[in-house]
């Protein structure tokens, strides 16, 4: 496996967040963790990068424990978090805001970017804070993908996005699932998720509750609604 989530517990001060979640990710495989807002998702997304230390259990990438390790070297290890804040350098231009995440050997070029991504081509030269939302959020995207990732977590990509720019996320997703890209996806646009996922992995409360092929998922509605309707 690529990833393993092995029973880890992540606390925000006395607050426990994460109670024993364990899922994996082979690789070239797209995972989608899914559930209601509040549920975990981010902060297990956070607990990967180190970014909220577990307190328990084990996290192991490419072999390696990574459980321990600081943020910015769990980066080095081609593990990319690409956060639903966005975060752009707003002064920078659109082609360094991309550049800045770009190592060398990457095969995620600036040249095979503007491929992934067309709608930036023409924005290179415009300031990082010049740009709409769903223009950010390609220009994170590239700048994620231009570390040359093994994987690459997305949270909540296309949130308050308009629908064209859902479309166009959504497009870029899909090629880089048949690149054969691992992706960890999280994600509120069901639709979205279960055409690009293989498989889903349901959160809820902190917990994972279940765990099923995208198919299954599309075959049984009513087994998402039991873990994502609004009580």
């Amino acid at each position: 496996m690529l990833l393993t989530v092995d029973s880890i517990n992540t606390f925000y001060g006395p607050s426990q967040a994460l109670h024993g979640v364990s899922f994996d990710i082979a690789e070239r495989e797209v995972v989608a963790l899914l559930g209601r807002n509040g549920a975990g998702k981010s902060t297990t997304l956070r607990s990967i990068m180190g970014l909220n230390p577990v307190a328990a259990g084990a996290i192991h990438f490419d072999g390696r424990d990574i459980s321990k390790t600081a943020p910015h070297d769990i980066a080095r290890l081609h593990l990319t978090l690409v956060p639903e804040t966005r975060d752009p350098f707003v002064l920078l231009t659109v082609r360094e805001n991309i550049m800045l995440g770009y190592r060398p050997g990457s095969p995620y070029t600036l040249e095979r970017l503007m491929h992934l991504f067309p709608l930036l081509e023409e924005l290179l030269k415009k300031k990082g804070g010049e740009l709409s939302g769903g223009q950010q959020q390609m220009m994170v995207i590239a700048r994620g993908l231009a570390t040359g990732p093994k994987l690459l977590l997305l949270d909540e990509p296309s949130q308050g996005l308009a629908p064209i720019m859902v479309k166009a996320v959504s497009r870029v997703l899909n090629e880089l699932k048949q690149e054969e890209l691992s992706i960890l996806l999280v994600e509120q646009n069901l639709q979205m998720a279960l055409e690009i996922a293989d498989r889903v992995v349901m959160v809820e409360n902190g917990m994972v509750v279940d765990t099923f092929t995208a198919a299954e998922g599309v075959a049984q509605p009513a087994r998402l609604e039991k873990y994502l309707a609004v009580h």
